[in-house]
């Protein structure tokens, strides 16, 4: 009978504490869609900055076929301390109504107030 040993790892990435992964939903209009990978391909620098200075690192977004976008970044802060954070940024602000349109189950709520944070069950840094 094989023994198993349970064993853990902190994350391989220097001074981030935690990965955070979120959900929310886009539209699945086609040419809408396009045009919001399009702005995600070429996000500006000014945002990237803000970004950076909010927590969030090695930020990655997912999307499946019927509009459900997931993200994930590494931070040493909580989801809601780095979209607080984002709060304080000026070109946060430009951004989120720039993206508005592409957010049509909620136009009373910026796209970055929609997001929806998962539980991480399982991390193997293998």
């Amino acid at each position: 009978q094989a023994q198993y040993a349970l064993r853990t790892f902190a994350t391989s990435s220097p001074c981030r504490s935690r990965r955070i992964c979120f959900t929310f939903k886009v539209t699945t209009d086609p040419s809408l869609l396009a045009e919001y990978k399009v702005a995600h391909k070429h996000v500006w620098p000014e945002m990237q900055d803000a970004l950076q200075r909010q927590g969030w690192h090695q930020y990655s977004l997912f999307l499946r076929p019927d509009g459900l976008l997931v993200g994930v970044f590494e931070s040493d802060r909580s989801l809601d301390e780095c979209v607080k954070g984002m709060e304080t940024e000026k070109i946060n602000q430009v951004w989120q109504e720039a993206m508005q349109k592409y957010f049509p189950a909620n136009r009373e709520l910026r796209p970055d107030e929609q997001m929806v944070e998962l539980e991480e069950i399982m991390f193997l840094d293998l």
